[in-house]
């Protein structure tokens, strides 16, 4: 929220579209006004897709105003008024939204240390805004709202709760029918609701925010770490394991305590200050420090599963997507400067081998560089987002800048990935940080004995193993790859008779790795293949008299309504194949 409240000091830059949704939160105001003439306004900023706005309503309120609202917008829209500029000195300014008991507005200007203060009027209706705005209402075409949300004015939640009211803008009501069939898809496919559906994980107040991982949620959970343990091979990593408590005085020592200290877990032990670790590269500096290293035995390659902990307010907590205890696929690489261009480049090919495992096509590539909070000279920071976008430039991504987006020490590649519904996550990071290693006062002995520092890049690929497990659920509809679901194959005896035959099948086939059961309950070949189908299960392997008799089964796919007769060397040789990601 402080950056939509920051915004106010300079007119942004928006595209057409970005101009009508900033413009469409303005008339949602302007209908809610004419219904509740005491209701208070936060922010109405313009968001991906749509946009929303923050209102204190006198009464409490429900979704079932929304369709009201829209009712009233469509009037203010087809009013036609045109948006008009004014800029009025602060004291001016202050005594309008006094008067119109507007007390967020009087907030902002205060904290924005305004002098002059820039409004836009449509109609009756006046906004503390920088615009952009479209010329007439009119211009404001498919929109819907979509749903309300709690929202501390401010983020904080000693200030005051507002309701958050959600729209969608789009040019063209095709558009807009397109986007809600996307949305009606993904409630379907929302990892909060499968993940209980297929008994996955759980969360519970005794520990908010931190999920419980079951039995098949713990399978795949493993089936990713081990995904990652196959490239560490492959790329040179040495996995290790670190403390998840230490003392304070390290994260003063890293940065951390000055610059993420609001985000962290503290306690004391034995009389000493302590904090739960919410990264892991102090503590793979602190591995690095232990030996003396020549410039011939770098890069050094560090990979940690270790848990993190990190503070995240409750009103930005859902799901596996932002959680207070969670795992990275987290490494880092201690280089000589000369070899950044080569370990990018490595990271960004593992990178791009683990897309293809689960069907990403190409990501958005963002640089992010040097944010308010960060540690470090200029000198230093120019250095490393250069060599940043050298590296993606050798390497042919395209990309964006995201200017202000770096972390506190060092700048970043930021790889966006498109799911199965066309949504973008950030995924993949690759940081490149100077500052850690003269902080922790690291040195390698150079070819002229001379004593240097090395540089130090972290990376991630999956990143949190929690929000790409929610990430994932959405994106294969819980319909797991076969390397990875709980339960790849399930045997389906059609009477008692067949049991026998298929628990001996079953137990050569998980004598192999391989995870697969048999349904020997007493319900109907109906009941049982429902369920398979209800769990997702990858294959079902059917068996009654001629499968016995051919010594084979009948083999059907999740989704597919035809089956296939195979043998059993045929069904092992299938399933060990599809077992292998790579």
């Amino acid at each position: 929220m402080e950056q939509e409240i920051a915004s106010l000091v300079a007119t942004p830059k928006l595209s057409p579209v970005e101009t009508m949704r900033h413009s469409a939160a303005h008339v949602m105001a302007h209908a809610i006004t004419r219904m509740y003439p005491k209701a208070q306004f936060g922010v109405g900023p313009h968001i991906e897709h749509g946009f929303y706005y923050d209102v204190l309503f006198p009464d409490a309120v429900t979704e079932d105003l929304l369709p009201k609202i829209e009712a009233e917008m469509k009037k203010v829209i087809q009013e036609g008024k045109s948006f008009s500029h004014s800029v009025l000195p602060r004291e001016k300014a202050e005594d309008f939204f006094r008067e119109k008991g507007q007390l967020f507005k009087l907030e902002i200007m205060k904290d924005l240390n305004l002098q002059n203060v820039s409004l836009y009027q449509e109609g009756a209706f006046t906004d503390m805004c920088q615009g952009p705005h479209v010329a007439s209402t009119k211009e404001i075409k498919a929109f819907k709202l979509t749903h309300m949300a709690g929202a501390y004015w401010r983020g904080n939640e000693k200030n005051p709760m507002l309701t958050r009211i959600y729209g969608l803008c789009f040019q063209t009501q095709k558009e807009l029918d397109d986007h809600l069939l996307m949305l009606e898809e993904a409630k379907k496919r929302d990892h909060r609701k499968l993940g209980k559906e297929l008994d996955l994980f759980s969360f519970h107040p005794e520990a908010p925010a931190m999920p419980f991982f079951h039995a098949k949620g713990t399978v795949v959970y493993n089936q990713l770490q081990n995904l990652m343990r196959k490239l560490y091979r492959k790329y040179g990593y040495d996995e290790v394991i670190t403390p998840q408590v230490l003392d304070v005085d390290l994260w003063h020592k890293s940065g951390h305590y000055a610059n993420y200290k609001e985000n962290m877990y503290f306690s004391k032990q034995d009389d000493r200050d302590v904090a739960v670790k919410p990264m892991n590269c102090p503590c793979h500096a602190l591995i690095f420090s232990t030996s003396q290293h020549s410039y011939r035995e770098l890069p050094l390659r560090m990979a940690d599963f270790g848990r993190l902990h990190r503070y995240e307010r409750s009103g930005v907590t859902g799901g596996l997507t932002r959680v207070r205890s969670f795992c990275q696929d987290d490494g880092h690489i201690f280089a000589r400067e000369d070899q950044i261009g080569e370990e990018v480049a490595n990271v960004i090919r593992m990178i791009r081998e683990v897309y293809t495992v689960f069907g990403f096509p190409e990501p958005l590539v963002y640089l992010s560089t040097r944010p308010e909070k960060s540690l470090g000279t200029d000198e230093l920071w120019q250095r490393a987002e250069a060599a940043l976008e050298d590296a993606i430039k050798v390497n042919k991504l395209e990309y964006k800048i995201n200017a202000g987006d770096g972390a506190f020490y060092g700048p970043k590649i930021d790889f966006n990935i498109k799911d199965a519904l066309g949504r973008y996550f950030q995924l993949s990071t690759i940081q490149l940080d100077y500052s850690l290693p003269e902080r922790f006062n690291l040195e390698y002995v150079d070819a002229d004995n001379s004593r240097k520092r090395p540089v130090m890049i972290h990376r991630a690929v999956l990143g949190s193993l929690e929000r790409f497990f929610g990430i994932l659920i959405e994106h294969c509809a819980g319909a797991f790859p076969f390397w990875c679901a709980p339960i790849q194959a399930r045997f389906v005896p059609i009477n008692d008779s067949h049991i026998a035959y298929c628990k001996e099948a079953a137990a050569r086939l998980n004598a192999l790795g391989l995870r697969v059961d048999v349904d020997d309950s007493n319900a109907s070949m109906g009941a049982k293949t429902r369920i398979a189908q209800t769990q997702k299960i990858p294959f079902m392997l059917a068996v009654g008299d001629r499968e016995m008799q051919a010594a084979s089964f009948s083999v059907r796919k999740y989704g597919e309504k035809t089956s296939a007769n195979m043998n059993e060397a045929e069904v092992t040789a299938l399933f060990q194949k599809l077992a292998d990601p790579l």
